[in-house]
């Protein structure tokens, strides 16, 4: 059997939830003899710029044969425009504009949609549903297709383009129930074949070293942020409520942000932040946190919440955030903040409960060990696909490849 993974950017140094999910599911599948696996994938690795940054052609990750296509161009700033015009009213967004939207959120690889359409694959796999490459690899697509959605509730979701083009797979994987419950509220595809699956968390990899020493910290104590620094992801809120914590409460206790910078990273005497890290060290500085936070609304499964409890340390996440309020609430494995003012209390009360937080972790490992773990993952995963290849692809009336958007002014990252 062969699967063909699409996926807007891919690769070990791509710090991306959906992304990395992706490349975990590759990786794991290939090893098992009755599956080749592949990926198609643009030239870029930055999300913002979509430019070409790595050579066009044929290379191999982990086991997994890439094939990578470059980029029509990069982020236009008219991109910018339409977002702002239609986030306001997502849902009354003429087809035409939204699928304009779509082309300009990129990224538009012509190359990589004719690679699609003339696939020798079995099974097709979009990961995620927000980028052009999914929706026009399920335009031209000829064999059966299923979309990892990666959604959460946003503007984005509601646009017709997105609806438009669902009504053309074949299958649908979820991380966590409430995406399967937010997608059928919001397109009532219960009827497809449809799995919740999540992911497999890898067994922790760190050094013996501690944390708060590779941090500069000495023997501070420190709540860890772990991922992308980026203002979307709640980055922004979390330094701003750790500041105002930090001066109602004075102490000792840190702040770490550790991954990768999008944004200004914040500047604050009690916030470290470190950029990317070497997989061993995110381990050990994950390990001697008193907390893992969680402050994004949009995420879909956050597989940081289950490496946290892998180790041993309790999580706090957003209330906003159905995926992660689900983990906590299912494992009783951490505890959720909705305002500064039950953040403050949350910290106090972790921060000073040692035998608590223990608890808490103790909760969220044994609903790690039980439901997230690779074998489990990879056989249901593999189970499914068969499922979807023997009922074969759905009759479908295809719009069309996305138009490619007139060359404009480009969007250029700060520093």
């Amino acid at each position: 059997m062969k699967l063909t993974f699409v996926t807007p950017r891919y690769g070990t140094e791509v710090i991306g939830g959906a992304e990395t999910a992706a490349r975990m599911l590759a990786e794991r599948l290939c090893r098992r003899s009755d599956w080749e696996v592949e990926v198609l994938t643009s030239c870029a690795l930055d999300h913002l710029t979509w430019e070409n940054s790595e050579a066009a052609g044929t290379t191999v990750i982990n086991g997994v044969e890439v094939h990578r296509f470059p980029t029509a161009s990069r982020r236009q700033l008219d991109y910018f425009e339409l977002d702002a015009k239609l986030r306001v009213s997502p849902t009354t967004a003429p087809l035409e504009e939204s699928r304009r939207w779509v082309a300009l959120n990129g990224p538009m690889c012509p190359d990589l949609v004719d690679a699609v359409a003339t696939s020798d694959a079995d099974v097709i796999a979009c990961y995620p549903y927000l980028f052009a490459t999914t929706v026009d690899a399920i335009a031209v697509s000829k064999v059966p297709t299923i979309l990892h959605p990666a959604a959460h509730d946003e503007p984005a979701l509601y646009l017709s383009a997105f609806r438009q083009s669902f009504r053309d797979i074949d299958g649908l994987v979820y991380h966590t129930q409430a995406e399967r419950d937010l997608m059928e509220y919001a397109f009532g595809i219960g009827a497809r074949p449809q799995i919740v699956l999540g992911l497999g968390v890898n067994d922790p990899a760190g050094g013996g070293r501690r944390g708060s020493e590779l941090l500069g910290l000495g023997d501070r104590p420190y709540l860890c942020y772990l991922g992308r620094v980026d203002e979307h992801k709640g980055c922004g809120m979390l330094s701003e409520y750790f500041q105002r914590y930090k001066e109602r409460h004075p102490s000792d206790l840190a702040l770490a942000f550790v991954g990768p910078v999008s944004d200004k990273a914040p500047d604050h005497p009690d916030i470290v932040v470190t950029g990317t890290v070497s997989e061993t060290d995110k381990w050990d500085i994950l390990g001697d946190a008193q907390v893992m936070v969680t402050p994004s609304a949009y995420e879909s499964f956050s597989l940081v919440v289950l490496e946290a409890w892998a180790v041993g340390v309790p999580v706090l996440v957003n209330a906003s955030c159905a995926a992660t309020m689900e983990h906590c609430r299912r494992s009783g494995g951490g505890l959720w903040f909705e305002s500064f003012r039950s953040f403050e209390v949350t910290v106090d009360r972790l921060v000073a409960d040692r035998a608590f937080r223990d608890r808490l972790a103790e909760a969220g490992l044994q609903y790690t060990s039980r439901y997230y773990r690779w074998p489990s993952i990879i056989d249901r995963y593999a189970g499914f696909l068969d499922s979807v290849v023997e009922r074969g692809p759905r009759p479908t009336i295809r719009t069309g490849r996305l138009p490619l958007p007139a060359r404009g002014p480009e969007y250029v990252r700060e520093g």
